[in-house]
């Protein structure tokens, strides 16, 4: 491995460490400051801190899925870290939002493990539309796939993203 990739793996862990310890420290700020009480208006009628402890997704699905959740956090942290692995991602932003990504499943995986329920408390509300109550862990998964969802619809890169090495090759 390259130094210029070891570099670029370890701002990535480093990375990820930052916003996971952020996504929690908010948590925890939730819970201390918003648990038991009423919502604390930001934006009147836009964005109000309210918290809820949310035992499913989005939306309220799944709820008490908990298991289920903790295996496709797992599930789904392993896939990336294979693709990272068996893939050479050219593009950096696309590279660095993976990070994102990444951070924003583990902020959650560890409400999850520990708590039993994700710690929600953005309440946000744009034209009559209440969107769920979300926080900073959803907003790195959220921003993470939009950039690389606008990357690989915009690029003129055809191999932003290839293979490191053909694992169906014969001996």
């Amino acid at each position: 491995m390259s130094l210029k990739k070891k570099l670029y793996l370890l701002m990535d862990l480093i990375g990820i460490i930052v916003l996971v310890l952020f996504d929690q420290y908010t948590k925890n700020l939730a819970v201390v400051h918003l648990k038991d009480k009423p919502a604390f208006n930001i934006i009147n009628g836009v964005l109000e801190l309210n918290y809820l402890e949310n035992k499913g997704a989005a939306w309220g699905i799944g709820q008490n899925s908990t298991f289920l959740f903790i295996v496709f956090s797992f599930l789904f942290i392993g896939g990336v870290v294979f693709f990272l692995y068996n893939f050479k991602i050219k593009d950096k932003v696309v590279f660095f939002s993976i990070a994102s990504v990444l951070s924003g499943a583990a902020g959650n995986l560890l409400d999850r493990i520990f708590n039993g329920y994700v710690i929600d408390f953005f309440d946000f509300c744009i034209l009559e539309y209440n969107f769920p109550i979300f926080n900073v862990a959803d907003i790195c998964i959220v921003v993470g796939m939009f950039i690389i969802m606008f990357r690989l619809l915009v690029s003129n890169d055809d191999l932003m993203i290839r293979r490191k090495h053909n694992v169906y090759k014969n001996k």
